[in-house]
């Protein structure tokens, strides 16, 4: 259940298409893990690929884009998530960019555990205060969480989002609170608390935490997906088609297009979840010591 370095570097360079090969000269890889790949086709291995002094986009949003199925992976049991998620974070994140991917994968390793009987905005703020827990408190993201948390706390008007996402840009983009230095829009920070914005007050809601995270601005396609990923396990399948209307959700996944030489290059999201579904049942039996009934 545990990845080893090789793995991961052959799997990288087997699958990910070189610029020469791909189409248009794209391999759809960007900042650090295009960075982190270039380093594996010179040798490197992971936690390497992530070496400041190697990668100098470490800290940017790569990993906590890739990493947070493992927390799926290993349901209830953070800690293990987090083991099998340590080298394909450390592939491209350190730092607080890698303690926000273990922010993710915590919440979706508990999202099996957190209490049936609470609702959707008691779910997601319960979770957000598990992973929380395991974040250091000195790291300019553990500052963002808690300042975000208490703007949203203290606002009488709970859909006056923007009011807290101006006071987040304000305090770490331009004064550079608690030791956060701006650089890119896709810095894994900024993203981080912009994602906390759209999390609570979104409030369990999938379209109202989607339209925020949105609109909050920076790389807004990435914590929604995010966001997207666990409330759409928590509402499950058929909670999703009555919270849309919707019941037609398209099901297929052209892999092949952006990845080399996998065995179904064109995949479904159906598969992937009862593929996703083995790989439970493995890491339930090699890493939990359970079985399967």
């Amino acid at each position: 259940s545990i990845l080893t370095p090789e793995q991961i570097r052959e799997g990288w360079l087997h699958h990910i298409y070189s610029n020469e090969d791909a189409p248009n000269n794209e391999n759809f890889l960007w900042v650090s893990n295009e960075t982190a790949y270039y380093l594996m086709q010179d040798g490197l291995l992971p936690p390497y690929t992530s070496d400041p002094d190697k990668n100098s986009h470490y800290e940017m949003i790569d990993a906590q884009l890739t990493t947070e199925i493992f927390g799926l992976f290993a349901p209830t049991r953070p800690d293990i998530a987090l083991r099998m998620a340590h080298l394909p974070i450390r592939t491209t994140a350190k730092d607080n960019a890698e303690w926000v991917a273990e922010f993710y994968v915590v919440m979706f390793a508990l999202a099996s555990y957190v209490d049936s009987e609470l609702n959707m905005k008691e779910k997601v703020f319960w979770l957000a205060e598990q992973a929380r827990q395991r974040v250091p408190d000195w790291p300019y993201i553990a500052d963002m969480y808690d300042f975000v948390k208490a703007e949203y706390l203290a606002n009488p008007d709970k859909d006056d989002w923007e009011q807290t996402r101006d006071k987040l840009h304000e305090r770490y983009q331009n004064d550079g609170a608690a030791g956060y230095v701006y650089r890119y829009s896709w810095d894994a920070g900024i993203n981080f608390g912009a994602s906390i914005v759209s999390l609570f007050y979104g409030e369990g809601d999938y379209k109202k935490t989607i339209r925020i995270g949105t609109l909050s601005g920076w790389d807004s396609d990435n914590p929604t997906a995010t966001w997207g990923g666990l409330l759409g396990f928590l509402y499950g399948y058929a909670g999703l088609e009555e919270h849309f209307a919707k019941y037609d959700f398209a099901d297929g996944y052209n892999i092949e297009r952006t990845r080399y030489d996998l065995p179904r290059p064109l995949d479904s999201l159906t598969g992937m979840s009862e593929r996703g579904l083995e790989v439970i049942d493995q890491v339930v039996v090699e890493a939990m010591g359970g079985a399967v009934d």
